[in-house]
C-alpha cells in the first residue's frame, strides 16, 4: 500500500461528514511544514450526527487500523492517505472507514 502523508492539515471526515482534527504525538517531522500524523496520534472527530434507530452514535474518534509498513516517525508507523481506519463512536462501536479528502502532494510513502 502506498500513499501521501497524512499531516496536521489534512482534511479527513467520518462517513457521516464530521471533521477529523489531529492531535500529533510528534513536531520534528514534517511535511509542507506540518507534522506527519503517525499511530500514536489522536484523531478526534465532531460534528458527527450520525443517530441510527434513535439512538445518537457520533463518531467521535478514528482508530487507524492499517499504517505504513515501511515508514516510520520517532518510531510509529506513519498514517497514509491509503492507510485504513475505523471511525468510532464513544462506546467504541466501529461507524465506518474516515475519508482522506484533502492531503499535501509532496511526500509519499509504503
Amino acid at each position: 500500500m502506498s500513499g501521501n502523508l497524512l499531516h496536521v492539515n489534512a482534511t479527513v471526515t467520518c462517513p457521516h461528514g464530521g471533521q477529523a482534527t489531529l492531535l500529533p504525538s510528534q513536531s520534528r517531522v514534517l511535511a509542507t511544514g506540518q507534522p506527519v500524523a503517525t499511530l500514536a496520534d489522536v484523531y478526534t472527530v465532531t460534528g458527527c450526527a450520525f443517530a441510527p434507530g434513535g439512538k445518537p452514535q457520533p463518531c467521535v474518534t478514528i482508530q487507524w487500523v492499517t499504517p505504513a509498513g515501511r515508514i516510520k516517525v520517532n518510531g510509529q508507523p506513519a498514517i497514509l492517505q491509503s492507510s485504513v481506519g475505523l471511525c468510532q463512536s464513544a462506546e467504541r462501536i466501529p461507524q465506518g472507514p474516515p475519508l482522506v479528502v484533502m492531503v499535501q502532494q509532496r511526500a509519499a510513502g509504503q
